[in-house]
């Protein structure tokens, strides 16, 4: 007995068991996600180095090409009168060692001024808050019993409020705060320690990673070109092409939206700065950080830094505190209206809509640093699906452009756009009764009226399509 080897048991053999393996891991999926989760989470405490130095290649490489482009390579060029395309890889291994040196310099540098001049005074005055913080509950206390003073009605307001509720206070801190001290004790400092290990290990993966970065800087164009032949070696040209063009989109997103919100919060923070110290505003360093800081935060970091400067300023200065609230208000007009659109341009491609969205999303995912992120992610995200969508109306040969779809009824077979019909200011009542009944309509009534709307235009053109060649075959005849 011959047996035949036939090709489709093989197959029906692997899809059999890839649906098998399919299925146990989807129940282990399903019914195990804690294991899965906290596997997940232990892999990325383990490479978390190895990110923490990819984040910092990323953010010190446009320093070290700028270094590179605009000092090394010319001062070379200079010295030993050699073109730059003719430096022999020697040479450009030296210099790029030489770029590192000077770009870890230079940053080093920089962090330095900026803790032995802003700390030292953030640390002055925050020692100096913490010594008049009864001095500034006092000036608190006056200011809001001279309110009291010359509105009544308020003190009255305020005092019944507060008899209403001063005794279900009185009960749930006997009953129930006091109760759960210890414990709430217990939290806190576990909560410290806990904190202080996660400290501690943070500042060692940022060393790590700070060495890892070293390398990675030293051979990013080695690691750029063993990345591309994966990609060419994975996919048809075409697509290879499509995917790295795609990857330089991302890039110059990020970057020129990072490296542009950087700079732009640093030119904000200075300007605060200037227009404190003008006003006399108290604590003008430290206000100005955290200005500067949350200035990072698309949309949502003006606010997030000025309303803790101006409880701050309140309690020692009401004043003070009005007149700074309207200097934020304009210095924030200036930055999104004038310096931010200078600076960062059309980097991201976002609507205000959008803005708000992708930080609302990141930031309830991700915190902190979702905000942070969030604007250019979703931009990436966005423009795929925009050129996802543009793709598949070219392949229908439909125009690309939003405008042209705003006013759109309907679009017919041979794609012509059927427009809102606006009635004319000398149009028949007919029309209008028309018009009216079909606002009338409910929607498969409407959906209904539009078919034959659509239908009556077809027929409409076939029939002058057959008079107009009628017309030509009695020409042709006389």
């Amino acid at each position: 007995m011959n047996f035949r080897w036939d090709k489709k048991y093989l197959y029906w053999g692997i899809t059999a068991f890839l649906v098998v393996c399919g299925s146990i891991c989807f129940y282990y999926l399903l019914f195990h996600s804690d294991n899965l989760r906290s596997g997940f989470f232990g892999l990325c405490s383990i490479i978390m180095p190895v990110v923490d130095g990819f984040v910092l290649a990323y953010l010190l490489a446009p320093v070290l090409n700028h270094i590179e482009r605009r000092l090394l390579y010319p001062a070379c060029t200079y010295i030993t009168h050699t073109k730059q395309q003719d430096f022999s890889v020697k040479t450009k291994k030296r210099l790029r060692k030489v770029g590192i040196l000077i770009t870890l310099v230079f940053v080093s540098v920089i962090l330095y001024c900026f803790f032995s001049v802003v700390i030292q005074q953030l640390v002055e005055s925050i020692r100096s808050i913490i010594q008049q913080f009864p001095y500034y509950i006092h000036n608190l206390e006056m200011w809001i019993l001279e309110v009291f003073d010359n509105n009544r009605d308020l003190e009255q307001l305020l005092g019944t409020l507060l008899d209403r509720y001063s005794s279900r206070l009185e009960t749930w801190m006997t009953n129930d705060l006091l109760p759960q001290a210890n414990s709430l004790l217990r939290m806190v400092s576990t909560g410290l320690i806990g904190n202080v290990i996660g400290l501690a290990k943070g500042l060692w993966n940022l060393l790590i990673g700070f060495i890892i970065s070293i390398y990675l800087l030293d051979g990013k164009e080695t690691f750029a070109g063993q990345g591309k032949k994966i990609i060419y070696s994975l996919f048809q040209t075409e697509t290879a092409n499509v995917f790295i063009s795609n990857i330089r989109f991302i890039h110059k997103t990020f970057i020129g939206f990072v490296s542009g919100k950087i700079v732009d919060s640093i030119i904000i923070g200075i300007i605060c700065y200037l227009g404190t110290n003008l006003m006399g505003t108290p604590y003008a360093v430290l206000i100005s950080v955290i200005i500067g800081v949350t200035n990072i935060i698309p949309f949502f970091g003006p606010y997030m830094g000025a309303i803790p400067s101006a409880i701050l300023i309140l309690m020692v200065n009401p004043t003070q505190c009005l007149y700074f609230i309207i200097f934020i208000f304009v210095l924030q007009q200036f930055d999104g209206n004038i310096l931010g659109p200078k600076i960062l341009g059309d980097s991201t491609g976002l609507g205000s809509f959008w803005v708000i969205f992708s930080i609302t999303l990141f930031g309830g995912l991700f915190g902190i640093i979702g905000m942070v992120i969030g604007v250019p992610v979703f931009a990436v995200f966005y423009a795929g699906i925009k050129a996802v969508t543009n793709h598949r109306l070219e392949e229908k040969k439909l125009p690309t452009s939003t405008g042209r779809y705003i006013n759109v009824l309907s679009i017919a077979q041979g794609g012509a756009f059927i427009q809102y019909e606006t009635a004319p200011g000398n149009a028949d009542t007919k029309g209008k009764k028309a018009e009216q009944g079909e606002s009338r309509l409910g929607f498969g009534d409407s959906w209904l009226l539009l078919k034959r709307k659509s239908k009556s235009r077809h027929l409409s053109s076939e029939e002058a399509a057959a008079k107009s060649k009628g017309e030509e075959d009695t020409k042709d005849k006389e």
